[in-house]
């Protein structure tokens, strides 16, 4: 037997050297893996993608959903819970809207009179009697306004149907006189059109006839519940505050007790700036209308008077009114003259008035004016429209306070329990608080 070349022992020696790594490495692989099933020979799939094919390991659904999406769907159900509770309150309010109106009217003509029983209280007289002396002085003089107005009304009725006439008919000759090339036979027209109408809409007119009858009869029931309602306001307010406070969970009464005396005081300046600015109006409008001899110049000024409780829309709609009845009376120049006047008085009662009398207890924007006249006035009608911006005065004065108060238990205790835990921390009672209506 011949005797191997060198070099191919060595290449011999080496690939046996190879072969022996190779099976200790498989060994090694064959010990790690050995347990997790067979090895797979085709491609290992991503974690993701065999998690989502076992069923196990998917991440919660309101984990994946966007912060901001999250936020906007919190705030939209609780905005819907809100938005529900207030219409279920306006439709109960719609239901009950005569007593609503009727409470309303009270507090306004309670906070007017509650002034002049302190007076009489201070003077000496028992709580009842200055009580029934502040309210029945109080209706008398709004009844002899209501019957002066309805006397000057009737009798100068017919003397200003013979001035409307008359008005018409300078109206008239200044139409066809006029370079808008008006002619007689189109004026004409119009008034037959008018005939027409009124004649084809009788059945209208008489069911509308019957409704203000219905009317009528709501306005006198609404009248006689404000008048039982100042009535016990006026002698029992500190009584009935007391009740209300009652009803108010303890842990909020604190703030509640403070806010509602401030409330209280910004209605009462309300009023009371109302009225002295519906007074000036009505003195110097009237004033106005008497030298330019329009007819029915006291009734006019009472008119004013009472719809400047409307804000802008009565002084307009009773603006409006004088310069018609000075247009059909007295002709085209008189009807300028008015105009001027009015102007000029509510233009020195929105600039120099108003924030001196009201002062900035009762400031409010006149974009919040618009809306909570409009929105009071689609709701109640003419009551709404009078018992919007009070209500919004006193609750910008509530929610400030309250805010401020909030603000101020943070400052000194620190910030309070919320949700379940107020419960638990909430005090057995506060105790009677002396925030009143007071009488």
């Amino acid at each position: 037997m011949s005797k191997k070349p060198g070099w191919l022992s060595r290449l011999g020696k080496g690939l046996d050297r190879v072969e022996a790594a190779l099976d200790e490495r498989r060994a090694e692989v064959a010990a790690e893996t050995e347990g997790d099933g067979p090895v797979s020979s085709g491609p290992v799939p991503p974690p993701e993608a065999a998690a989502h094919a076992s069923g196990q390991g998917r991440p919660e659904p309101a984990s994946v959903v966007p912060w901001g999406v999250r936020v906007a769907a919190e705030a939209s159900w609780r905005l819907l819970l809100v938005a529900a509770m207030l219409w279920v309150l306006m439709r109960v309010i719609a239901e009950v809207r005569l007593v609503v109106l009727a409470f309303a009217a009270a507090l306004l003509v309670t906070a007017l009179l509650q002034p002049f029983v302190v007076r009489l209280r201070r003077a000496g007289l028992p709580r009842g009697l200055a009580t029934a002396v502040t309210a029945v002085l109080g209706f008398v003089v709004i009844g002899l306004v209501g019957w002066f107005v309805v006397w000057q009304v009737m009798e100068n009725l017919d003397d200003l149907g013979d001035r409307v006439r008359d008005g018409i008919d300078e109206l008239k000759r200044w139409a066809l006189d006029s370079p808008f090339h008006v002619t007689e036979k189109q004026i004409n027209d119009i008034a037959k059109n008018l005939q027409e109408t009124i004649t084809t809409n009788t059945d209208e007119i008489t069911s509308a006839g019957l409704q203000g009858v219905t009317v009528v009869v709501e306005a006198l029931t609404g009248i006689l519940l404000a008048m039982f309602s100042t009535l016990f306001l006026l002698y029992d307010g500190r009584r009935i505050w007391q009740w209300t406070l009652g009803l108010v969970p303890a842990i909020a009464r604190p703030g509640v007790a403070g806010a509602g005396p401030r409330a209280w005081r910004t209605l009462t300046a309300y009023v009371r700036g109302t009225v002295i600015v519906a007074l000036i109006d009505a003195i110097f409008i009237g004033l106005g209308l008497y030298f330019l001899d329009v007819p029915m110049a006291v009734p006019l000024a009472v008119f004013i008077f009472l719809f400047a409780f409307i804000p802008l829309v009565g002084a307009v709609i009773s603006g409006a009114l004088a310069v018609l009845v000075a247009l059909v009376t007295q002709g085209v120049f008189t009807a300028l003259m008015v105009l001027l006047v009015v102007l000029a008085v509510q233009q020195i009662e929105g600039h120099v008035l108003q924030p001196f009398i009201l002062g900035r207890a009762v400031r409010v924007h006149p974009l919040a004016v618009v809306l909570s006249v409009a929105a009071g006035g689609m709701i109640a009608g003419i009551g709404g429209a009078v018992v919007a911006v009070p209500l919004v005065a006193v609750t910008n004065t509530v929610v400030v306070y309250l805010r401020a108060f909030s603000r101020e238990q943070e400052l000194r205790i620190g910030p309070g329990p919320h949700g379940a835990t107020a419960i638990g921390a909430a005090p057995a009672d506060q105790g009677e608080t002396n925030g009143d209506i007071r009488a």
